[in-house]
């Protein structure tokens, strides 16, 4: 899958660049003990950091970061961000910029009069035919401020322009930065169209051998589905 990243030449040498998912992994993960004491088993248990299906979504696609520092205080956003004349005239200049309540009035989204933050897009983005792009927040990152909103863009044919992130600031006592390259949106390709057809059925005499015999593999022991399962990216 080639992915293509285009913007504004003025600004090719400021933005910070679309990243792989997993060169963005928060220090917070790096830093957890692979092991930790449960007094419910008696015995130290595994975390979430030797869970592949946990990290292998988190480091899945690519990242779009933030352009620059944010700061933010009393419920205000501020930066400081000084760009040149760029070749284009109706692109964004400012990193963030809203949408007002009624976008999101009568939907679970909704937070009283507070409007949604809007992460401006400094870079177009081409998928190859055929593929749309989902947009998430990004996977288990519930240390940062805000929500991202899910979106799906057919990003084969919509890549004239960037494609803006809509987000739910949920942390209101938040009062500080929001740094320069900080995730604001996790992104992958995805094959155009939903599953055709939905099986579901009883298990066979054979399906249901196989089922305990992998259960019984997973009870005796870790890393059943590391060894033998996981297909790790390159």
């Amino acid at each position: 899958m080639k992915i293509t990243f285009r913007c504004d030449p003025s600004l090719i040498e400021l933005l910070p660049r679309p990243v792989p998912a997993k060169a963005a992994l928060p220090a917070w993960l790096r830093e957890m003990a692979p092991r930790m004491p449960s007094p419910v088993h008696g015995r130290a248990i595994r975390t979430v950091k030797q869970c592949p299906p946990f990290v292998d979504a988190m480091t899945h696609g690519f990242m779009i970061l933030l352009p620059c520092d944010v700061r933010v205080a009393q419920g205000r956003f501020e930066w400081d961000w000084p760009l040149p004349p760029l070749a284009l005239d109706n692109h964004p200049r400012a990193p963030l910029s809203f949408h007002v309540p009624e976008q999101i009035a009568g939907s679970p989204l909704a937070q009283g009069g507070q409007s949604a933050v809007k992460f401006n897009s400094f870079w177009t983005i081409e998928l190859e035919p055929g593929w749309s792009l989902m947009a998430v927040h990004p996977v288990n990152r519930l240390d940062l401020p805000f929500r991202l909103l899910s979106g799906l863009v057919d990003a084969d044919r919509f890549h004239e322009v960037g494609i803006n992130f809509p987000a739910l600031w949920t942390d209101e006592g938040f009062e500080g930065v929001l740094p320069r390259g900080t995730p604001i949106a996790q992104c992958y390709p995805v094959p155009r169209g939903g599953a055709d057809e939905l099986i579901c059925e009883p298990m066979s005499d054979e399906r249901q051998q196989g089922y305990e015999t992998l259960a019984a593999k997973i009870m005796a022991g870790p890393g059943v589905y590391r060894k033998g399962f996981r297909r790790k990216s390159g």
